[in-house]
């Protein structure tokens, strides 16, 4: 017999954009993250539906929330304009990586969880370094709001990534270079 568990999150007096809420899967298929409104992230057990970490850190709406390629690190980040990032087995936040404060709308974690992309409200797509906990460069995507960010698979030496928002066009990046 299937078992269906479903979370009800009560949002009240929220647009229509914090109304959404960010979820995804560990690579191993193990464990479910959500972002919220309220700046909290919930880590679930997929195999027992049950809620395992409420993460407090982030105090205004999470936008989008992404479990490192090993499961090791779950970063997540929104209107706060910071980076948290937590170990999702322990719950612990290990870490914070501070932009300029602009609303952060995507995430994506290179193949190795070495480099986390970020894109934002300012139109700027960085590439942070986990291992500094630093922005290792920043492109100035435009003047608009960068909607998403994907790293592509990696071809030879080389790793990319492409970008999407409010100018309406997708950009490629050969390499994690910028200024």
């Amino acid at each position: 017999m299937a078992c269906v568990l479903t979370w009800y999150v009560k949002l009240s007096r929220c647009s229509t954009t914090q109304k959404l809420i960010p979820i995804n899967q560990s690579t191993d298929g193990e464990l479910t993250a959500s972002g919220h409104a309220s700046g909290s992230v919930y880590v679930f057990s997929n195999s027992t539906g049950r809620l395992l970490h409420s993460l407090p850190g982030l105090i205004k709406p999470v936008r989008s929330v992404r479990f490192s390629p090993r499961n090791t690190r779950l970063a997540a980040a929104g209107d706060a304009g910071i980076i948290a990032l937590y170990d999702p087995n322990s719950g612990e936040q290990v870490a914070n990586l501070t932009s300029n404060g602009s609303w952060i709308f995507s995430l994506d974690w290179s193949s190795t969880g070495e480099y986390l992309l970020s894109g934002a409200w300012d139109g700027k797509v960085k590439v942070w370094s986990i291992e500094s906990s630093t922005a290792v460069a920043t492109h100035n995507e435009s003047e608009k709001a960068v909607w998403a960010v994907k790293w592509l698979p990696k071809v030879g030496r080389n790793e990319g990534f492409v970008t999407a928002g409010a100018n309406r066009t997708i950009s490629f990046y050969r390499e994690a270079a910028g200024s």
